[in-house]
């Protein structure tokens, strides 16, 4: 493979006293020819943590938005961007002190993809309680990200290899979702799945399945109107500008393989009316990705698992998965 194929990835292993240290490191055993890891984290921690999993490692520090070409992932190896905790890290126990730490490590890896330094940002779970304990507002990395780039909308979106999952409301209670249902909300979602499905994917023309709110889709008005009064009229404006649109959908058979056929994503309203479907069918393997954002930003799907931190009885799947999938994106012809 040329150099001029290798991506750099921007890694961030996110909360350090949880699994992320161990999973960048349990993969890093291995070779990638298709990218160039770089790690945002404090190198004690990393060498400290290696040696706590038993696992060899040569840790390369290596200069921000240095002018070095790519170079393939060697195995028992990182470069790492130093960034350093404000205090010691031990494997399982969350200190607030290095919450700042999380966010400056997540923040200068994003600046890496903004200044097309990196091609791709894969992230590690973070601790959103710890960060806010600290006295810091943070809600998770969708919307910090979205703060760090000026993005005024953002689409969280699950995928497997075989469904994608996209949201239109994402953290929010089950009362406020038919409140935060309206027709510019949901144009605007669909336009940006669209076009990061044909940029990031290679859709040319993705076909996109939207789940009514209400059971068996409000039918008719009788179990609820937002399908009559806000989703029907988007979904036929949308679909006579050309877009590919089946719904809105009664989410109880929206995910039968009759429904899915040809489906490319499946846009629910809210977080768990697609989330456990998509989790049921291949958790640990499945990839959060945010849509919406001038940069490719994938993630793994579960938390920081503080209990086997430092053990070495973690899955690194779900993170493999999320690197894969960046190498996917930024590969993408169309950019």
């Amino acid at each position: 493979m040329s150099t001029s194929s290798i991506i750099r990835l921007a890694i961030t292993p996110g909360e350090p006293a949880g699994i992320g240290p161990d999973i960048v490191l349990q993969l890093a055993q291995q070779p990638d020819e298709g990218a160039e890891w770089t790690v945002f984290a404090d190198p004690k921690l990393l060498a400290q943590r290696a040696l706590q999993l038993g696992l060899p490692i040569q840790l390369q520090e290596v200069e921000k938005f240095g002018i070095q070409a790519p170079q393939p992932h060697k195995a028992g190896c990182l470069q790492v961007v130093p960034v350093s905790t404000q205090k010691p890290v031990q494997a399982g126990q969350l200190c607030a002190a290095n919450a700042m730490y999380v966010l400056e490590s997540l923040s200068q890896a994003c600046q890496a993809c903004q200044r097309g330094w990196a091609r791709a940002l894969v992230t590690g779970p973070v601790h959103k309680g710890i960060i806010n304990e600290a006295g810091i507002p943070f809600t998770g990395h969708t919307e910090f990200l979205a703060a760090q780039t000026g993005t005024e909308r953002v689409v969280m979106m699950l995928a497997t290899p075989r469904l994608r999952v996209a949201l239109l409301t994402t953290h929010v209670p089950l009362k406020q979702v038919s409140e935060k249902l309206d027709k510019v909300l949901l144009a605007e979602v669909i336009w940006i799945v669209r076009r990061d499905l044909q940029r990031w994917f290679g859709l040319t023309d993705p076909l996109i399945l939207v789940c009514g709110l209400n059971p068996h889709a409000g039918e008719g008005g009788y179990l609820g109107t937002e399908e009559q009064e806000i989703m029907i009229p988007v979904l036929d404006c949308l679909r006579d500008q050309g877009i590919r649109i089946l719904g809105p959908v009664p989410a109880d058979t929206a995910f039968t393989t009759k429904s899915l056929q040809e489906v490319d994503v499946v846009l629910t309203m809210y977080h768990d009316q697609g989330l456990p479907v998509l989790k049921s069918q291949g958790f640990g393997e499945a990839v959060n990705v945010t849509l919406g954002l001038p940069i490719i930003r994938t993630s793994v799907d579960h938390g920081t698992a503080l209990s086997l931190a430092g053990t070495g009885k973690t899955d690194s799947r779900s993170l493999f998965a999320a690197i894969e999938m960046a190498k996917l994106m930024g590969n993408c012809d169309d950019r």
